[in-house]
């Protein structure tokens, strides 16, 4: 695969995580819910990487750039691991998808180890009604949305949607160190041509960037990039 069939909102939002990780070198990750294995390959650049990923489709199209062991599997492949087996773990658009969120987050509280990071992209819902009034005139989602109601992605099924302090309810072994804001201006671009041209994207990069720390911002935008450390 090539980074040039990525769509520019999916690789705008890579961008941005890999800025957000970018203090990870040297340490040994698990990127949980991989797909076609972009931020694996931009991981084991410098650092041991293992990657799990159910979806045969994803796994045949993968990045393979660099060095890294990709599994293909579910949660079932975490109980294979030995207590405190890595530095980091990536969990990027999972938990919406997943029905037994406690039961992985406990095998990450497992296998992570002390200090280490969790890293966790989700779905904020204010975005997502945000996104369906101003770009997509979709009221009836949004106001189905506003009363609890959850969402539906094209190639994942069902979004069920969760706060970002929730995970901590799941397990008590992990404290938030950051939540930061992703998409909060893409996702409401209405000129969509725009989206293609380069000097475009490295302005909205920057600008989401800027304003991804920033809590009035945060609130709206699409998803949230909870970091966790394990206490």
């Amino acid at each position: 695969m090539d980074i040039r069939d990525i769509a520019p909102w999916e690789l705008l939002q890579k961008k941005m995580t890999w800025e957000q990780l970018k203090f990870i070198h040297n340490k040994r990750v698990l990127d949980f819910g991989s797909g076609n294995g972009i931020t694996a390959d931009h991981f084991a650049i410098d650092n041991e990487v293992l990657a799990i990923e159910p979806d045969e489709k994803m796994l045949r199209d993968r990045f393979t750039e660099n060095d890294y062991i990709q599994i293909k599997g579910d949660m079932k492949e975490l109980k294979n691991f030995e207590d405190e087996s890595f530095d980091v773990i990536l969990c990027h658009n999972v938990f919406e998808y997943a029905g037994e969120r406690e039961k992985i987050i406990k095998e990450f509280s497992r296998i992570l180890k002390t200090n280490g990071y969790l890293s966790v992209l989700k779905h904020n819902k204010v975005g997502r009604v945000m996104q369906m009034v101003v770009l997509l005139n979709n009221f009836e989602h949004a106001n189905e949305l506003l009363e609890g109601e959850n969402g539906h992605a094209q190639q994942f099924g069902t979004i069920n949607y969760y706060e970002d302090t929730e995970i901590l309810e799941w397990s008590d072994k992990f404290k938030i160190e950051r939540i930061l804001g992703m998409r909060t201006f893409w996702d409401l671009q209405q000129k969509q041509e725009i989206h293609k041209d380069k000097t475009w994207q490295e302005q909205m990069l920057k600008m989401e960037l800027k304003v991804s720390e920033l809590e009035v911002y945060k609130a709206i935008a699409s998803f949230h990039h909870v970091i966790l450390r394990k206490k």
